[in-house]
């Protein structure tokens, strides 16, 4: 969730470097004579790429992270595309209309009050999905998609396991928990991957529920998950056992430390739901309770994933060995692209 990457493949993330105290109350505007003069060789003609320079110079004007990133996402959202790398030469030196500049403009003059791009365009990626952004619902960060890939790639394994054997039992239907499913990118990206699941997403927050479910209905995946309007708690776990015991928890829990709150960037303080990224004095609040509800709604050899923070690994083995009889084991610790330990897998033992 803390890691920044510049890729072009629209992972911007909105934890960028920390702006100058004060400086997104002051927003300084380039006279519209920059505009006019980049494009002055072209008599007049405004392009894709005077518009994107033009307002990677009013974002650096105003100190806005990663300028050049922002500029050309908003262009090329405008123009019907993913990149900006990935317009043709022919609409990048095709003339933009009134109407366009006007709708950059707009969303330029959001990503100046620091709103971050993700919420600026309504809409971000997720492994292969387009989901709809809104806020103040969680963002997904990249790194996250590691997250469903492990869920992915352990659900292969005791598929592979299982065909082995001499008497293979019928093909599997996995059971999977999300817990803080925000706008659904985890849990709608398990349903694509997985063919065979089916999820239930709960999370404490009706703007997250309800975002997940108008992506589930957008992605047609809406007939194999539930979604519930509830807060982990040690109450919860009858009403999360739908469909039995699961297969999978996973989350992405509020694992922030408290005292590091302050210290976030203007885009995630302004826009974004705190809750979902507050984990306590020591991050760990919302991970002990999943932690310590995992067994009454794991399977026997159940596994869950859960994104924390890199100083977390070594806090949550020493406190599942101060509770052995919750019966869950740490079995991995996994890195993510910055190559922090970032994901735990903790397994339920058989009885």
């Amino acid at each position: 969730m803390r890691c920044l990457t510049h890729t072009p493949l629209r992972r911007l993330s909105c934890l960028s470097p920390p702006c100058m105290p004060g400086r997104w109350n002051q927003i300084l505007t380039p006279k519209w004579s920059f505009l006019r003069q980049s494009c002055s060789a072209n008599h007049g003609v405004v392009t894709a790429t005077d518009v994107v320079n033009y307002w990677q110079k009013v974002f650096e004007t105003n100190g806005i992270p990663e300028a050049r990133e922002s500029s050309e996402y908003i262009v090329s959202f405008v123009l019907g595309a993913k990149t900006f790398q990935s317009l043709s030469s022919k609409i990048l030196h095709t003339p933009l209309t009134a109407a366009q500049q006007e709708q950059i403009q707009q969303l330029s003059n959001k990503r100046l009050e620091r709103m971050p791009v993700q919420y600026v365009l309504g809409e971000w990626d997720f492994q292969d999905l387009t989901l709809k952004m809104r806020p103040p619902v969680f963002i997904p960060r990249p790194e996250t998609e590691d997250l469903v890939s492990l869920v992915v790639e352990e659900e292969s394994l005791k598929y592979e396991k299982n065909s082995g054997l001499c008497f293979p039992v019928s093909a599997a239907h996995p059971v999977i928990l999300e817990i803080g499913c925000g706008s659904g990118a985890i849990a709608l990206s398990l349903l694509c991957k997985l063919p065979q699941s089916r999820v239930i997403a709960m999370d404490k927050e009706e703007a997250a529920v309800d975002l997940t479910r108008e992506n589930a209905h957008r992605l047609q995946l809406q007939e194999r998950i539930h979604v519930l309007h509830h807060d982990v708690s040690y109450s919860s776990a009858k009403q999360l056992l739908l469909w039995g015991p699961v297969d999978f928890i996973v989350s992405n829990p509020p694992y922030v430390f408290h005292e590091d709150m302050a210290s976030l960037d203007a885009e995630i303080l302004r826009y974004e739901d705190l809750g979902a990224l507050d984990g306590g004095d020591d991050g760990m609040r919302v991970i002990k309770t999943i932690l310590a509800l995992a067994p009454s709604l794991l399977k026997d050899s159940g596994s869950m994933f859960l994104e924390v923070d890199p100083r977390h690994p070594d806090m949550v083995k020493n406190w599942l060995q101060a509770h052995p009889n919750l019966l869950l084991v740490l079995r991995a610790i996994h890195k993510d692209f910055c190559g922090k330990p970032r994901f735990l897998h903790i397994q339920k033992q058989s009885r």
